[in-house]
């Protein structure tokens, strides 16, 4: 049984290849997924635990905020101790760019309008070209140009776009094109319809992202939404589900969001019920606990958790492992589809998290004996 199936496919759009570190982006790979630490850079010891945290959620790439020299100092430090591809955010000043390129960073996020003239915009290339560093082009609707914003009035796809292209000229004039593009904006259609108007004016990577989301459950909706929108339509190459909420819950949604669309494979992913009158367990808690317990679970596969027999064989005959309540506290258990065996309600957490463990183990040992 597969364990991961899209429900369609999706064409990806045909885009140029870069790499950030060991990770690379466009062409026919992954879609990866992006979060940014919020730690001090300079207190690196933070830092670094919370870049591994995220790493360890299943980020493939990390920002890191560069306002400062004492930040693209301790930015040295910090690569040294990670096992993940970091970017540099850089804003203004171009020479934060080329300290965070000698200091180990896989990527800078630079908008190259913003960081002065072309002779700076030369150096910060020839800085991304001497260590091997790529660069993300940051357009976002709320810090546009003043000659952009003149002429369109107000922050639309257009401008957005005009933006991208004017500062992508900059880079291809230094014959530099290992670069990504991303035009984000908080609003749904803006950014949908930036990214859209992209796609077809160009064929580099495109990070997406809708900015300044919000809270963990409204940020989630609206990049679901946004993203979802863009990734059926084939376009996109990296993530960043940008929310104000732990990181780690960035990389949570941005996973769930690609394995939703089958476009990821990476942990499991529990098909349940809503409650209703007709469960033989507690559902929702039960699905509450088994996502905390089962979060360290990186192999992939589904899980159905169903309340009741209406739904549940037919759900758990497209799963690897399914769960349906039955009367009188014994629950049936299917593997592979099949119907298997009963666990009582009381050991329903502890029996599910064990068979899990066991299929990741068997998914493990099969690969190591595939390689």
């Amino acid at each position: 049984m597969t364990s991961v199936r899209p429900f369609r496919d999706i064409k990806r759009r045909a885009s140029k290849e870069i790499s950030v570190g060991e990770v690379k982006i466009g062409g026919s790979n992954p879609i990866s997924v992006q979060s940014m630490t919020n730690t001090l850079t300079t207190d690196v010891s933070k830092t670094v635990d919370q870049v591994n945290a995220i790493h360890e959620a299943g980020a493939d790439i990390v920002r890191i905020s560069c306002p400062d020299e004492e930040s693209t100092k301790a930015l040295e430090e910090i690569v040294k101790q990670v096992n993940v591809p970091i970017v540099a955010d850089i804003h203004f000043h171009y020479q934060r760019a080329i300290e965070a390129a000698k200091a180990g960073a896989s990527c800078l996020r630079i908008n190259p309008g913003n960081i002065g003239s072309k002779d700076r915009v030369a150096e910060v290339v020839q800085a991304a070209k001497d260590y091997n560093c790529s660069i993300r082009i940051g357009v976002n609707g709320g810090s546009l140009e003043r000659e952009i914003l003149e002429k369109y009035k107000e922050p639309c796809p257009e401008a957005l776009v005009e933006s991208a292209k004017k500062n992508i000229a900059l880079l291809e004039e230094n014959n530099f094109e290992n670069f990504k593009i991303s035009v984000k904006a908080s609003d749904i259609f803006l950014a949908v319809g930036s990214y859209r108007l992209l796609a077809k004016e160009c064929d580099y990577p495109l990070h997406l992202g809708i900015t300044e989301a919000g809270g963990l459950f409204s940020g989630t909706v609206r990049s679901s939404i946004g993203l979802g929108l863009l990734l059926l339509e084939g376009i996109g190459d990296t993530i960043r589900v940008s929310l104000s909420a732990d990181p780690v819950e960035e990389v949570k949604a941005g996973l769930e969001i690609l394995k939703s669309l089958g476009l990821k494979n990476r942990g499991v992913k529990i098909i349940s019920c809503p409650s209703c009158a007709r469960q033989a367990f507690e559902v929702i808690k039960t699905v509450e606990i088994l996502e905390k317990k089962l979060s360290h679970i990186k192999e992939p596969m589904t899980l159905s958790i169903i309340g009741c027999v209406v739904n549940g064989p037919g759900e758990a005959a497209q799963t690897d492992i399914g769960l349906t309540g039955g009367g009188k506290g014994n629950n049936m258990v299917y593997l592979s589809g099949l119907q298997d065996h009963k666990v009582p309600s009381d050991d329903i957490v502890k029996h599910i998290v064990k068979l899990v463990e066991n299929k990741a183990e068997e998914i493990r040992k099969s690969k190591n004996v595939t390689n």
